[in-house]
């Protein structure tokens, strides 16, 4: 066998905090061939990505330490202790990374054009017009529509889904030897996730790339991946190709990740239960505008006339591709963006308020957003996060209150209590999702908007995650609406699922009827993906 593109030996991470160390990676060595994919799989917080993130040395050293032994060598030179010039000619060019958060990857003061462009111009040495056309190519390569409107959008402007294409975009912007995809598709639909690895697995034919891909997706790894590597808790416990690991796994972490998925339904709802949420021809629409006077010129109707309820201890679930309007009807409905329309929470139309006379209700309603990281404050702990939203309603009347207020909603969601006084850049993605949902549920609201809640846990933490919202949602008859494109997840919990597109609801009904028997061509194509990746 030749010598491969990456070689990783004996990789070890440290990080020194005054006298405290903590290892997060032991003795870890994998390799990856030209034109070969590889997964890295395993829970948050196993070390996948400090391992992926050591490659192109971007972790915070000299926070971060390497043992005299760590070797990483790419197209045999070493990459640890590489000079600033080695790295700059290697990060972007030849070697390639597409993050977990989009958000917190993309400036966002620079459009999507200039972000793009910025690599080319490093890089390839394009002009402006060379540049223009090349980063359209790209957007359309990542099924981006109508990429030349979208080249001044900034990333707030875009969907999850969408700011994930753009940064798959920008990866592949140079044609790098090494693509290092740590969860590539976590934020998209099933039906872009599908397109998307296909278009990764074309062009790694065209270009001859090899992919280290960082996932909790095992259906992901059995589509695109030959091999793979297992790690927990800092360490590789199994490797081999894919095939022998997922149907003969030897390791009993291996065969745990591989048997947990969400599963059951949520209790049914009360027959007398009243409906808690209430909208009424609701209407999001953003003005286009054009010209040196900022003319509107046309509207994107993010959300078009919808009407929907959801009743006391009910979860309504929303489906629908990236861009659809699933995020825009949800930040809505708890009037964090304008809108037109009729919204009533517990009896009170709320639509009309402002910003102080809606402030009693914000206790009623909470939302836990997609992107974990960019809605956690980095200089606060996370008990301070939490304690927030606690101390404004005025809802725990000592210090000693607030504490235990705090203990509880950590531990509800699995993390100890003593997390209360780390910060969010210490805990991995799953683990920042789950603070998420403990800062939400501290308030005990009536109505919660999940807006993709479990898009960035593994498997065996989705399944504890659902069990513990439905719990929940028992125990205090809390109101949901459920925002997912992982229709496993939808399933397992909502009791009535609506499908968006394009701003208005094309389907709507029990769960059991439209994953059984839907109606719509656009439903059946959601369902039709989602059972093509998990087969493939």
């Amino acid at each position: 066998m030749t010598s491969p593109l990456l070689s990783i030996k004996q990789l070890d991470v440290t990080f020194q905090q005054g006298e405290k160390s903590t290892d997060a990676v032991k003795a870890v060595s994998l390799d990856v061939q030209n034109g070969e994919t590889v997964a890295l799989i395993g829970e948050s917080g196993s070390g996948k990505s400090v391992t992926a993130l050591s490659v192109l040395q971007l972790l915070p050293y000299p926070t971060a330490q390497h043992s005299q032994n760590s070797s990483i060598r790419f197209d045999k030179l070493e990459l640890i202790n590489a000079s600033e010039k080695t790295l700059r000619n290697i990060r972007g060019n030849r070697i390639s990374m597409i993050f977990q958060e989009p958000m917190t990857s993309l400036n966002p003061l620079h459009t999507v054009e200039k972000q793009i462009s910025e690599v080319l111009f490093l890089h390839e040495g394009l002009n402006k017009e060379q540049a223009r056309n090349r980063v359209i190519e790209l957007l359309e390569l990542v099924k981006i529509h109508n990429p030349s409107e979208r080249l001044e959008s900034y990333p707030h402007q875009l969907s999850g889904g969408q700011r994930q294409r753009v940064m798959i975009a920008m990866a592949l912007a140079n044609k790098p030897d090494l693509l290092i995809a740590d969860e590539p598709t976590t934020a998209v639909d099933v039906t872009v996730q599908a397109q998307l690895l296909e278009l990764l697995q074309s062009l790694q034919k065209k270009l001859g790339m090899a992919i280290l891909l960082i996932t909790h997706d095992l259906r992901v790894v059995s589509k695109m991946a030959s091999r793979v590597y297992v790690m927990k808790q800092g360490q590789i416990v199994e490797s081999g190709t894919v095939d022998d690991t997922f149907s003969s796994p030897k390791h009993e972490y291996t065969r745990m990740l591989i048997d947990s998925k969400p599963s059951g339904h949520p209790d049914p709802i009360e027959a007398a239960a009243t409906e808690i949420v209430q909208v009424k021809n609701l209407r999001v629409w953003f003005p286009i505008k054009r010209g040196f006077f900022r003319k509107t010129v046309g509207h994107i109707k993010a959300v078009d006339e919808l009407t929907f309820s959801i009743k006391a201890g009910e979860t309504l679930g929303l489906v629908g591709e990236s861009g659809s309007g699933k995020s825009s009807l949800g930040m809505a409905c708890l009037r964090l963006i304008d809108s037109n329309g009729e919204i009533t929470i517990s009896s009170q139309r709320i639509d009309h308020l402002n910003q102080r006379t809606l402030k009693p209700y914000r206790r009623d309603v909470q939302i836990v957003f997609q992107d974990p990281f960019g809605s956690l404050s980095p200089r606060m702990t996370i008990g301070q996060i939490i304690s927030e939203g606690l101390v404004l309603h005025g809802i725990a009347q000592t210090p000693s209150m607030l504490d235990q207020i705090i203990e509880k909603a950590l531990e509800e969601v699995g993390l100890s209590a003593e997390m209360k006084n780390r910060y969010p850049h210490e805990f991995s993605g799953g683990q920042r999702q789950r603070i998420s949902i403990a800062r939400a549920i501290a308030l005990k609201p009536k109505f919660i908007v999940l807006d993709e809640p479990t898009s960035a846990l593994d498997l065996s933490i989705q399944a504890q995650i659902i069990k513990l919202l439905r719990d929940l949602q028992k125990k205090y008859a809390i109101s949901y609406l459920f925002i997912s494109h992982d229709l496993n997840v939808v399933k397992a919990l909502s009791h009535r699922v609506m499908v968006m597109k394009d701003g208005q609801i094309v389907e709507e009904g029990q769960v059991d009827q439209i994953f059984d028997k839907p109606t719509h061509e656009y439903t059946k194509t959601l369902l039709a993906a989602s059972v093509e990746l998990a087969t493939k």
